[in-house]
């Protein structure tokens, strides 16, 4: 009798399961804004990831430019911080990914990555909060045919700024309307200008708070002669994010500061474009050209999740890992290698190993102290901050000192704790 219920009960739970539609697999969205190379590469890698996980979970892919809602959040995003507002419309709370990786039991390593690497995405206890895939190192591009028409060797680059005022007023004087222009400005001309010259603009105090100290000679130096060749026209801007580089890219602007993974675009132009080092004060004591604050694009992940959701996100996260994903990665993006197991790949697969070295030398550049301000921890807040003030040189309403004297005002008022994060 026991045996026949039993029989019964197996039978009913087996038509049960029959009648009631499969469980479906978790879904985790990751929203973006590449195109081209980089956009293909992304396309590439996720419809991998996903054959891997055999129906245990899916990376669906969401392009910022079809989305009909931005405030609708995904689980993920591929950008940078400051663009948030462009992303969702608001500042949202993101997850640090360390805490999503240690809940889903899935292990990475923050000495893994190259310091300077690491520095970008890191908590001030350095531990990480994002992954950090579209990183860049600002650098000087010019195009080598405006040069060749404004009589300067197409093959050398402006080492220090004085070369670029130099160069900039021939462009200038050979018709060139435009002969040096930037992207990411604060980025560029203040956090890494600073860095460049020792004397960056976040600086400990007691019990490891962080000052920011923004009108040091240098940069009144430096903000003082790019407003002067604003006047003269040698120096044009056209916004504080990305807005120039496709005013290089066209050949409107023979010159640009900006990010270093512009360069697969550039090399693709109607003209033949060269990239160099950003250039330096020679006459500055103690500068050191090479030390360089890396940032861009990382793999954000939002908070208020379901866990099985921070699992599947873990999983990408480690897949976007492997030696051979990264290389891919690398390779068709432009942006940093992450790790030096992405380095070895690169050169297995017949990269210039000068040139990985040279990467090498400045990834592994450490400090004994982060000496930058942290995404989530008032730098968003700082780099709007300086962009509001140093419009006003532009508009020729303040000097470069009073503009940076009010932005180290006004940051005084952000603190350090952590703001949306």
């Amino acid at each position: 009798m026991v045996a026949k219920n039993l029989k019964r009960i197996f039978g009913l739970a087996m038509l049960l399961s029959l009648a009631l539609p499969a469980m479906a697999a978790p879904e985790v969205v990751l929203r973006h804004a590449l195109s081209g190379a980089a956009r293909e590469v992304l396309v590439s890698l996720v419809s991998r990831f996903n054959d891997q996980q055999k129906g245990r979970g899916t990376v669906l892919l969401e392009e910022l430019k079809d989305v009909a809602d931005p405030r609708q959040l995904p689980q993920m995003a591929l950008l940078d911080d400051d663009d948030s507002l462009e992303f969702f419309h608001t500042r949202p709370r993101f997850r640090p990914l360390y805490q999503v990786m240690a809940e889903s039991r899935e292990r990475i390593d923050a000495v893994r990555f190259f310091p300077l690497v690491l520095d970008a995405v890191d908590d001030p206890a350095g531990r990480l909060q994002a992954l950090p895939l579209g990183l860049s190192l600002p650098v000087l591009f010019w195009n080598k045919d405006a040069f060749v028409k404004a009589g300067l060797n197409p093959d050398q680059a402006p080492k220090t700024w004085l070369e670029v005022q130099t160069a900039a007023g021939k462009l200038f004087d050979a018709g060139q309307k435009c002969p040096l222009t930037s992207s990411r400005f604060a980025w560029v001309h203040l956090e890494n200008l600073s860095s460049q010259h020792g004397e960056p603009i976040s600086v400990h105090e007691g019990h490891g708070a962080l000052k920011i100290v923004l009108n040091r000679l240098i940069d009144v130096k430096h903000i003082a002669l790019l407003s002067s060749w604003y006047k003269s026209s040698y120096f044009r801007y056209f916004g504080p994010g990305h807005e120039a580089d496709s005013r290089f890219l066209s050949g409107e602007c023979a010159m640009l500061t900006g990010e270093s993974s512009l360069y697969a675009a550039a090399s693709r132009g109607g003209f033949s474009a060269g990239v160099a080092a950003l250039p330096h004060y020679d006459d500055f004591y103690g500068a050191t050209p090479d030390k360089l604050l890396p940032d861009g694009a990382a793999l954000w992940v939002l908070a208020g999740q379901k866990k099985e959701q921070y699992r599947i996100v873990a999983q990408f996260a480690k897949f976007m890992l492997r030696p051979e994903v990264q290389k891919e990665w690398v390779k068709a993006t432009g942006f940093l290698p992450m790790t030096r197991v992405a380095i070895e790949a690169l050169k297995a697969d017949g990269e210039p190993p000068a040139l990985l070295d040279a990467a090498v030398h400045v990834l592994s550049a450490a400090k004994s102290v982060s000496t930058r301000s942290k995404h989530g921890f008032g730098l968003a807040r700082l780099r709007d901050i300086l962009n509001e003030e140093i419009a006003t040189v532009w508009s020729n309403t303040k000097p470069a000192k009073e503009a940076l004297d009010t932005a180290m005002r006004r940051s005084e008022l952000i603190g350090h704790e952590p703001s949306g994060h």
